[in-house]
């Protein structure tokens, strides 16, 4: 299983913070699984420009390749403006609009306070489902309070994260089971 976590910010560290944490706990519990960390901010990313992604070069190709090849994704996003930074749009941008198809894809968010809580339902989570991701349902919102010094200090979001990171891998599994009885059914 391919397992492809995004930073999508230039800026910043809590969500950084927040994806290494993820990983971490992603590498404990599933040792076998491919797990890949894309941090924008150590990729220069070109705008999108209409091209196919496959016509980019340098750390553009990169990022969307390694994307395009991952069974799941787990995108941490900072909340700007109330909503997704432009650097993780661009990526969304450059991609083709069924990129996430069979793809599970999960989300961690950071953000100074409650009130973007709903920048999820209503930013995030309808362009997902536009590229055709099966999105995981529930999602780790984390705000300021929530750090201290670069550590998560709120035990409910590192549970919260730990069971993010099994949702995403049996939705995976879930899915891949579905397709291989889907195929079985057609009998090539």
């Amino acid at each position: 299983m391919k397992i492809v976590a995004i930073a999508g910010s230039i800026v910043g560290s809590k969500t950084r913070t927040a994806i290494d944490y993820t990983l971490r706990i992603a590498r404990e519990k599933y040792p076998d699984a491919e797990i890949t960390l894309l941090d924008l901010a150590e990729y220069k990313v070109e705008f999108s420009d209409g091209r196919n992604f496959t016509d980019y070069e340098g750390d553009t190709k990169v990022v969307t390749e390694t994307i395009m090849a991952a069974d799941a994704i787990i995108i941490g996003t900072p909340t700007f403006q109330a909503s997704i930074p432009a650097t993780l749009k661009n990526i969304f941008d450059l991609l083709p609009v069924n990129a996430f198809r069979d793809k599970v894809v999960s989300m961690i968010v950071t953000a100074g306070t409650a009130k973007h809580y709903m920048m999820v339902e209503q930013h995030l989570k309808p362009i997902l489902a536009y590229m055709k991701a099966h999105i995981v349902p529930t999602y780790v919102f984390i705000e300021e309070k929530d750090f201290h010094r670069k550590e998560i200090i709120n035990d409910d979001v590192l549970f919260r994260m730990e069971r993010l990171v099994e949702d995403t891998v049996l939705l995976v599994e879930a899915y891949a089971d579905i397709r291989k009885a889907k195929d079985m059914e057609y009998d090539f």
